[in-house]
C-alpha cells in the first residue's frame, strides 16, 4: 500500500513538474502583470486623491479671497488652480468664484476671461453652461451681441433652456431686437414650470415691452 502511494505521490509529481516546465514561465507572467496591474490601479487611486486633496486646499484658499473681495488675489489662485488641476472640478469651480469676484471689481475683462475657461474647458457640462450663461451677460453689457448669442448657442445642458431663453432676450433686448427678445421670452416662459418664482420675472419684462 505504502509503495502503490509512493508511486501514486511520484507520479503526481512528475506531471506537475512537467505542466510547470511547459506553462510556468506564462504563469508568472501573468501574476507579474496581475501585480503590476494591481499596484498601478493603487497608485493611480493614490495620485488621484492626491490631487483633489490640494485643488480642495487651493479652492479654499480662493474662495477666502473672493469672500474678503480680493479679486487679484483670488484671480492668481484660480489661474494656479486651472494650471495645476485643470482637470478637476475645484479648477472650473474656482474659475466661476474668481469671475464673480473680478466683476464685483469692475475686472470685466478678467472676468470674461475667467468664464471663458470654463466654458471651454470644464468638464461639468452644467458647470460648462452656467459659464456661458454669465458670459453672454458680460459680452452684452460691452455690446458684443452676436458673441453673447454664440455663447448661449453653446449652453446646451438639460434643464436650462428657459434660462438660456430668457438671457437670449435679455442679449437681443439690448440689441435694440425688441420682437426677437420678446419671442425668446415667450420661449422661455413656455419652457419654465408654472411653480418657478423666476417666471415673475420674464412676466414683468413682457410687460414692460407691452
Amino acid at each position: 500500500m505504502a509503495t502503490s502511494l509512493d508511486l501514486q505521490e511520484q507520479e503526481q509529481l512528475d506531471a506537475l513538474k512537467a505542466f510547470w516546465n511547459q506553462h510556468g514561465n506564462l504563469i508568472t507572467w501573468l501574476l507579474i502583470l496581475a501585480l503590476g496591474a494591481y499596484g498601478a490601479w493603487n497608485g493611480w487611486q493614490w495620485y488621484q486623491r492626491d490631487l483633489a486633496t490640494k485643488a480642495a486646499a487651493m479652492y479654499d484658499e480662493l474662495d477666502r479671497a473672493a469672500q474678503a473681495g480680493d479679486a487679484e488675489r483670488a484671480g492668481r489662485i484660480s489661474s494656479d488652480l486651472r494650471e495645476r488641476y485643470p482637470r478637476t472640478a475645484f479648477a472650473a469651480q474656482g474659475a466661476l468664484e474668481a469671475a464673480r469676484a473680478q466683476f464685483d471689481k469692475g475686472q470685466t475683462d478678467a472676468a470674461r476671461a475667467s468664464l471663458a475657461w470654463v466654458a471651454d474647458h470644464a468638464r461639468d457640462d452644467d458647470l460648462r453652461t452656467i459659464a456661458r450663461l454669465r458670459l453672454a451677460g458680460l459680452q452684452a453689457d460691452a455690446k458684443q451681441y452676436g458673441a453673447a448669442l454664440q455663447t448661449l448657442d453653446a449652453a446646451k445642458a438639460e434643464g436650462f433652456g428657459a434660462l438660456v431663453d430668457d438671457r437670449r432676450g435679455d442679449v437681443l433686448m439690448a440689441d435694440g431686437k425688441s420682437a426677437d427678445a420678446k419671442a425668446a421670452y415667450q420661449a422661455a416662459l413656455a419652457a419654465m414650470s408654472a411653480t418657478t418664482p423666476y417666471r415673475q420675472v420674464i412676466e414683468a419684462k413682457l410687460t414692460a415691452m407691452g
